[in-house]
């Protein structure tokens, strides 16, 4: 298929369906944190709007969930089925965290979700809101483990290989391995960007429409007040993360700077575009910032970071790919920087909402926090390459033993039913964001969650008024 070996076809694979994946579990643990902020404001001030976002965003949240429930099964069988030997090398070490997720994240999550989606005027509101908070809670677990499970191919310790098989030693350092920490955050914060940046988006759009409810404008300030928090905080995150990329996967730093070789005395510029040549072992047209990539990436002027031709040929990544994939989320991230300094200034000015050009900016923006997370990924495992453990296995060592004609029409049958099975769950989900929340304006003490109606009680009078008037016709 396109002269592509089975090994290039099986990551390919692999990168296709879990591209699908990570998109709606980071969306999930934005968006169940933010349905936990709705309701407890709701239960505080016992606003209505708050309580109306909540509807909305919880059927979302539903088909949001369903996704990547069904596009995570497909990843765990593909352990299996692409890549035994990685299977049968370090199994012992990602089976496990793998399972330890099921046991607390999916169990919390499966005992709390249906409480959570229909459980609103079927217990109180007490019980509710803790379904609600024990659902992002498990979110938060579910994250954890598996970002323990990648950071330990990244960054592995805690182990010894006997008789060529991977033996757990020491679960605290597998768990909290070097890269670790800063992953979890990376991708946390990452989640809430999103998440942040979506309900942004679908807030600016109705603005944009005319819909200047409540509801709109609460949704966009919410929105604008996290992307102005998150947005910082994530740059901060990925300059510590560099620096801890640094001292455990130089090569990496390496290929995404673009930086080749060190020259005795000087500093390493940044390198801001360029065209990174695999074979010519040279970034082509490329425009640098002097002592720039020394300041950010050593905190010195002068500092020096190993360039890629210190590495054998067969253990630099892939440069040309890297180089680009981050400056893509490098740029999302300055414009999300800038959205919400904007956001701030035309709030300070009282703007916010009238703003159009700022809207569009906004509704625009809805998207780059998927393409950021997408970008950062693509950055950090094909980073990792050649290695599927860092320093320990390589990824050709890993893959199973299928053909090129097996590889390619699983591959195609994939990419098929992909864009029709989440093409349509995705369409649905932006129709229900299209169609806005449903105003609610009936006395927020009439709707305490404690087993009445959640419809207005006026509907209630609608219905008397209707059999007083037909019966009086009648009579008459």
């Amino acid at each position: 298929m396109f002269g592509l070996t089975a090994l290039e076809l099986a990551r390919i694979q692999f990168g296709f369906t879990i591209s699908f994946h990570i998109i709606f579990p980071a969306i999930t643990i934005g968006l169940a944190s933010y349905l936990a902020v709705l309701e407890g404001l709701w239960l505080w001030k016992r606003d209505t709007v708050y309580r109306d976002l909540y509807h909305f965003w919880s059927k979302i949240f539903a088909v949001n969930f369903a996704m990547g429930v069904v596009s995570g099964l497909v990843m765990a069988y593909q352990f299996g089925t692409n890549w035994s030997y990685f299977s049968a090398f370090a199994g012992s070490v990602t089976g496990p965290l793998l399972a330890y997720e099921v046991l607390t994240a999916f169990f919390l999550e499966a005992g709390f979700l249906g409480v959570m989606l229909f459980g609103w005027n079927r217990v109180g509101p007490g019980l509710h809101f803790f379904s609600t908070i024990m659902v992002a809670v498990g979110t938060l677990i579910s994250a954890t483990w598996i970002l323990a499970s990648n950071s330990w191919m990244q960054t592995p310790q805690g182990f010894e290989i006997v008789n060529g098989v991977v033996i757990p030693v020491n679960w605290f350092e597998i768990i909290f391995n070097p890269s670790f920490p800063y992953r979890l955050a990376h991708m946390t914060v990452a989640a809430y960007l999103a998440t942040a940046l979506f309900v942004g988006a679908s807030g600016a759009w109705h603005l944009l429409r005319g819909n200047d409810s409540r509801h709109t404008r609460t949704m966009m300030s919410m929105a604008m007040w996290m992307v102005l928090v998150s947005a910082p905080v994530q740059i901060l995150i990925g300059d510590l993360h560099g620096l801890n990329t640094l001292k455990h996967q130089p090569a990496k730093i390496a290929a995404l700077e673009g930086h080749w070789e060190n020259k005795p005395g000087e500093a390493v510029p940044l390198t801001l575009f360029g065209w990174p040549d695999m074979e010519k072992e040279e970034t082509l047209y490329a425009i640098k910032v002097p002592n720039l990539g020394s300041l950010i990436l050593t905190h010195s002027w002068n500092g020096q970071f190993p360039g890629l031709k210190e590495y054998a040929k067969e253990d630099r990544p892939n440069s040309t790919v890297v180089f680009w994939s981050f400056r893509i989320m490098v740029g999302l991230g300055m414009l999300m920087l800038l959205l919400g300094a904007w956001g701030l200034w035309l709030r300070w000015r009282q703007q916010l909402y009238e703003k159009r050009l700022f809207l569009r900016f906004a509704t625009l923006m809805g998207p780059a926090g998927v393409i950021a997370i997408l970008a950062g990924w693509y950055t950090t495992e094909i980073g990792r390459q050649p290695w599927i453990v860092y320093g320990v296995m390589r990824t050709k060592d890993a893959v199973s033993n299928h053909s090129v004609l097996a590889m390619s029409t699983t591959l195609i049958v994939f990419v098929v039913v992909y864009f029709i099975v989440f093409g349509i769950g995705t369409s649905y989900m932006l129709k229900l964001v299209g169609k806005g929340p449903e105003v609610d304006e009936h006395d927020p003490g009439d709707d305490d969650m404690s087993g009445r109606p959640a419809r207005p009680l006026s509907a209630a009078h609608e219905q008397i008024d209707m059999f007083a008037q037909t019966h009086a016709d009648r009579k008459g």
